[in-house]
């Protein structure tokens, strides 16, 4: 069940309503932002047509795997370069991974 990359950018944007994003004063649009954004997966859906369904949900959860992560790690980056501390939640899981037994290795 192909999506159309019109059809993901509008699920984007429902998702954005929970959960928004501070684009700042970056010099592009939001909408061509999203748009680019939802070409390029379902241009990456596409090209695992081939796959079969465990290995496309597989490399899908990495890819969003390494997207959260990368989010997370910019954002912290963003907090120490300004100096501000990190909310309770973020600080909460950053506990839980440096006590021993308690995160991954």
């Amino acid at each position: 069940m192909p999506i159309k990359p019109d059809d993901l950018a509008a699920l984007m944007l429902e998702v954005e309503n929970e959960d928004p994003i501070d684009f700042a004063d970056l010099p592009f649009g939001e909408a061509e932002l999203r748009e680019l954004v939802a070409l390029h997966l379902c241009e990456m859906a596409g090209a695992m047509e081939n796959f079969s369904t465990e290995d496309r949900l597989m490399t899908l959860l990495a890819v969003s795997a390494k997207l959260v992560l990368e989010n997370l790690v910019l954002h912290l980056q963003l907090l120490r370069r300004h100096g501000l501390p990190v909310s309770d939640s973020v600080e909460a899981l950053l506990a839980r991974l440096r006590k021993p037994g308690q995160g991954p290795a």
